[in-house]
C-alpha cells in the first residue's frame, strides 16, 4: 500500500488540485463602412459555482491540476479596427489554459463587425459580429455565428444601419431597417468567480448614418458610431472580451477588448508559483488569480 497522505511517509501519491476557471477571449474589432455592424464578444467559458457559459451553455467541469506541473495561461488580444473606409476589422484572438494532463480550455475570439458585402467567415467567432449592408445596397446582411457554449450570433443589419454584435448572454439586436437606428450589442454574463459579481462579454453596437447608434452590450461592449452628426462610438473594454462598436466612416475604427482568465482554488492548495504577474486576491477560504496578460501557474 502507498498512503495518499501521511506525515511520516515520504513516498506519498500527489493529489490533484481542483481549480475553477473563467476563460474569456478577445472581442472582435469594429469595421469601418456604411452602417457597419458591431463586433462580437470573445468566447466565454465558465466552471465556477454552476454559473453558465456563453451562448446559453451550461457550467463546465472544474480543472484537475497535477502538483508540480506548470500550466500556461494565454490571454487573447482584441481585434483590430478597420483603418480606412471601407475596411473590415479583424476577429479577436483566442484565450486558453493548457498543460500536461488536462484538455486545453480554449475560448474563441469574437467575430469582427460586418461590412459590405457582409458575408465573411471572420464574422464568426466566440460571439458573432453584427451584419451590415453598405450604401446603396438593398436587402439585409446576416450577422456572424457564435460558437456553441461560448457566445451568441450577431444580429441582421440593413442599409446605413448596422446590427449589434453577439454577446456571451444574448444575440445582437437587429438594426431598425434601412437608414434606421443601429442595433444594440448582445448582453454579457455576470460571474462572481473573483468574489463579487462582474459582467463581461458584451457585444458591440452597430453604426448608423443619422439615427441612434446601437448601444454596447452590458459587459464591455463598445457603442456604435454615427455619421451625422459625427459620433465616434467606442472600443470594447479591456479584459472583458467586449466587442468594438461599428463606425460609419471616421478612421480609425474601434478595437475589441482584450480577454481575461481567472482561476479560483482553495487557499490551502495555492502554491504561489506564477508568471505574468496575475492579480492575487482572496475570498473566504479561496485564492483567486486574475490574468490580464499571458502567464502561468504551477500547481
Amino acid at each position: 500500500w502507498i498512503p495518499n497522505s501521511d506525515d511520516d511517509v515520504t513516498n506519498e501519491v500527489p493529489q490533484p488540485v481542483t481549480v475553477d476557471f473563467l476563460v474569456i477571449a478577445g472581442g472582435g474589432g469594429g469595421s469601418l463602412d456604411s452602417g457597419s455592424g458591431g463586433a462580437g464578444a470573445g468566447g466565454y467559458r465558465n466552471s465556477y459555482n454552476s454559473e453558465t457559459s456563453g451562448g446559453g451553455g451550461s457550467s463546465e467541469t472544474a480543472l484537475s491540476l497535477s502538483p508540480g506541473v506548470q500550466y500556461t495561461v494565454t490571454i487573447g488580444a482584441g481585434g483590430a479596427g478597420g483603418s480606412s473606409e471601407p475596411s473590415a476589422g479583424s476577429a479577436g484572438a483566442n484565450s486558453s489554459i493548457s498543460g500536461t494532463g488536462i484538455t486545453t480550455i480554449t475560448s474563441n475570439g469574437g467575430g469582427r463587425g460586418g461590412t459590405a458585402p457582409s458575408g465573411s467567415s471572420t464574422m464568426n467567432g466566440g460571439s458573432g459580429g453584427g451584419g451590415s449592408v453598405g450604401y446603396p445596397g438593398a436587402g439585409s446582411g446576416l450577422g456572424g455565428s457564435g460558437t456553441s457554449n461560448q457566445g451568441f450570433n450577431g444580429g441582421t443589419g440593413y442599409r446605413n444601419s448596422g446590427a449589434g454584435g453577439g454577446g456571451a448572454g444574448a444575440v445582437g439586436a437587429n438594426s431598425a431597417g434601412a437608414d434606421g437606428n443601429g442595433g444594440a450589442g448582445g448582453a454579457g454574463l455576470a460571474s462572481s468567480i473573483n468574489g463579487s459579481s462582474v459582467t463581461r462579454g458584451g457585444g458591440g453596437g452597430g453604426a448608423t448614418y443619422n439615427d441612434t447608434p446601437g448601444a454596447g452590450g452590458s459587459g464591455g461592449g463598445g457603442t456604435g458610431g454615427r455619421q451625422s452628426p459625427v459620433s465616434q462610438g467606442s472600443s470594447g473594454t479591456a479584459n472583458t472580451g467586449g466587442g468594438g462598436g461599428g463606425k460609419y466612416s471616421s478612421s480609425p475604427a474601434n478595437i475589441g477588448g482584450s480577454g481575461v482568465v481567472i482561476l479560483r482554488l482553495a487557499t490551502t492548495d495555492y502554491t504561489g508559483t506564477t508568471s505574468g504577474s496575475p492579480t492575487v486576491s482572496t475570498s473566504g477560504s479561496d485564492t483567486i488569480l486574475t490574468f490580464n496578460a499571458s502567464g502561468s501557474y504551477t500547481a
